[in-house]
């Protein structure tokens, strides 16, 4: 009986400590043409951003470049291609959330050119996260997980935990299968 007493015990403050943790999903995601969909009005990143917030009780908050790119893809590859070769930080806008405070930040973004879009560099070099855990998500039309080493780099002394790529198609026309990966993802971090 005792042994019942101390293991629901530690289940408990198990609990109350997770219940405890305040969790981010911060992410950037672009509207306008996209490859293999065409027009979009929201943006791959942000459906999946809204099912990992669904999920896990956790704050959302999007990354917004105070020059928006253009909607159309030629154009917008243009701005990201040259934004790339210059290692860019474009200017975000500001933020009501202070990122340092939550204990679990879920990074999400757009793979571009093999790459996360340079205002998320930004913003990682922005805050002091380090010993912050950081759960990186992306969405891509084939190039899988990308980023993730310059998000290592740039988020200096943060924990990042193993990624998760869901096909941007999936988000716009699939979502009870993007939600899927969603679920064996945060399955996998322990999450549900």
């Amino acid at each position: 009986m005792r042994k019942l007493v101390i293991i629901l015990l530690m289940f408990l403050v198990g609990y109350s400590m997770a219940a405890d943790k305040k969790i981010l999903i911060a992410y950037f995601s672009h509207i306008g043409e996209n490859v293999g969909l065409g027009m979009i009005v929201k943006g791959n990143t942000e459906i999946v951003a809204e099912m990992i917030a669904e999920r896990t009780g956790g704050t959302l908050l999007e990354v917004k470049p105070v020059t928006a790119y253009p909607r159309t893809y030629d154009e917008c590859l243009k701005v990201a291609k040259k934004e790339l070769a210059q290692n860019a930080r474009p200017d975000i806008k500001p933020m009501d959330i202070n990122p340092e405070d939550f204990d679990e930040i879920y990074i999400g973004y757009p793979v571009w050119l093999n790459e996360m879009p340079m205002p998320m560099f930004t913003f990682l070099e922005k805050y002091n996260l380090k010993d912050k855990l950081i759960h990186p998500f992306m969405t891509h039309e084939g190039s899988g997980l990308s980023g993730i080493p310059k998000l290592r780099k740039a988020a200096a002394g943060a924990v990042v935990t193993k990624g998760l790529a869901v096909y941007g198609r999936n988000a716009q026309n699939s979502p009870k299968k993007a939600q899927k990966d969603v679920d064996k993802w945060l399955k996998y971090l322990g999450v549900l």
